[in-house]
């Protein structure tokens, strides 16, 4: 990985990592900041395929769990009903933050980002 993308990753794991963080300490609204901060890094011109496949592979190590029922549920789904799940709840966190309820908005869009990831086996 060259030196430009190495450092566009880190930074994407950095905020990831901090996101985390807030969430676990109950900094709800800090930790929805990162991710959208992330968001805006993901959808850049210098972020690559190459960078958000390595991105995500590190974001399942983040969320891996031994009970994970999202990654259960997923392995019966559809790709077209993962996606349809997967934007209602990105339009919900969306609402819950316009309505102040950052716990509720940050919960909606780490489970978002659970239905996008691809299904590793515990």
């Amino acid at each position: 990985m060259e030196d430009s993308k190495k450092l566009i990753f880190v930074g994407l794991l950095k905020l990831a990592k901090s996101s985390e963080d807030k969430y676990k300490n109950g900094d709800f609204k800090g930790a929805l900041e990162d991710k959208k901060k992330v968001k805006v890094i993901l959808k850049s011109p210098s972020c690559d395929k190459e960078v958000k496949k390595i991105y995500e592979e590190e974001l399942a190590n983040i969320y891996l769990s031994k009970f994970d029922l999202i990654n259960d549920y997923k392995k019966i789904l559809s790709d077209s009903k993962r996606i349809k799940i997967k934007n209602y709840l990105e339009k919900k966190s969306i609402a819950k933050y316009k309505i102040g309820d950052y716990e509720s908005a940050i919960k909606a869009l780490r489970r978002s980002e659970k239905y996008s990831l691809k299904i590793k086996d515990t």
